[in-house]
């Protein structure tokens, strides 16, 4: 017991110093909160610059709260609670794996070291994006998932910072899918899966925003907004009872598994989901609201 509290202090103490360190070091490409503010910033240029709902404003519905979401879950979040959870999770889990005198080592498919960088950075993207797009869609299919997922689905007017607007639970569910697959290809170097990471981020970023862009030819590859606007619709088709574009940043698993729909231009469709208009307007209760009793 004392090795796991020894973990969630250190991975406190870790953390904290790393974001301080983010915060005054601004002479690294890699870092995560300046980069964050720059893609923020790019994006919602390009929102001001070629906005496709032309009536939405600058400041849409809930800007504010979404810009709060964003930093909150992207930085504050991880420090109150996932990295320690994480940290001691990968410990419980390697323990787990001792009773049988095995560990992640033993489970290794393959070394990314021994790859090219450009191929062991497609295979960790594309894994993780498959993993993540399954996620995702356990997160409208199972109702327990679902009632965190909605904090997500309350947004009424879609722009970039709605991207990171979603309940503390839902990174859960992520890491936690997510940890044995990419535990099992081999260590990464943390720069390159920066990279990665500020390209998941932007894309994701653009297809909340209020842009009228699909990519041309890349639909079929890249996530886009005419695309995940539909992902967001409050009328669901009839062919489908949970959701349709699960795709975080590749649309390609969709239209693979026949859950793209793109019926038509959805410019002007309404956002959200059945019985929203009850559905908390703060912070506070919305990260409340799968624990309270008046959830539906």
């Amino acid at each position: 017991m004392k090795k796991y509290i020894d973990i969630i202090a250190n991975s406190y103490y870790g953390y904290w110093n790393y974001l301080k360190y983010e915060l005054i070091q601004i002479n690294h490409w890699d870092n995560y909160f300046y980069g964050l503010i720059i893609i923020s910033l790019i994006v919602w240029c390009l929102e001001i610059a070629f906005p496709w709902r032309k009536e939405q404003a600058i400041f849409r519905k809930d800007f504010w709260l979404d810009t709060f979401y964003m930093f909150f879950n992207f930085f504050i979040l991880n420090l109150i609670i996932l990295i320690a959870l994480s940290n001691t999770a990968a410990e419980i889990f390697n323990d787990i794996l001792s009773v049988f005198n095995l560990s992640l080592s033993n489970l290794q498919l393959f070394d990314v070291d021994n790859l090219p960088t450009w191929l062991g950075l497609l295979i960790f993207f594309l894994i993780s994006d498959f993993v993540q797009w399954n996620t995702h869609r356990l997160l409208h299919a199972i109702p327990f998932l679902w009632n965190f997922h909605k904090v997500h689905h309350s947004v009424k007017e879609m722009g970039f910072a709605a991207h990171l607007r979603y309940h503390w639970m839902e990174p859960v569910v992520y890491k936690s899918l997510l940890y044995i697959p990419i535990a099992i290809i081999g260590g990464f170097d943390a720069q390159d899966v920066a990279i990665v990471h500020f390209f998941a981020i932007t894309i994701g970023h653009l297809n909340h925003a209020n842009l009228g862009w699909d990519y041309g030819p890349l639909k079929y590859i890249l996530n886009n907004p005419k695309m995940h606007i539909w992902h967001h619709a409050k009328q669901l088709p009839k062919h489908t009872k949970y959701g349709v574009n699960f795709g975080l940043t590749l649309s390609l698993w969709d239209y693979l598994f026949k859950t793209n729909h793109i019926p038509h231009n959805g410019k002007n469709i309404e956002l959200g989901f059945d019985g929203d208009e009850t559905f908390p307007k703060d912070f506070v209760k919305q990260e409340l609201y799968p624990f309270s009793k008046e959830k539906h």
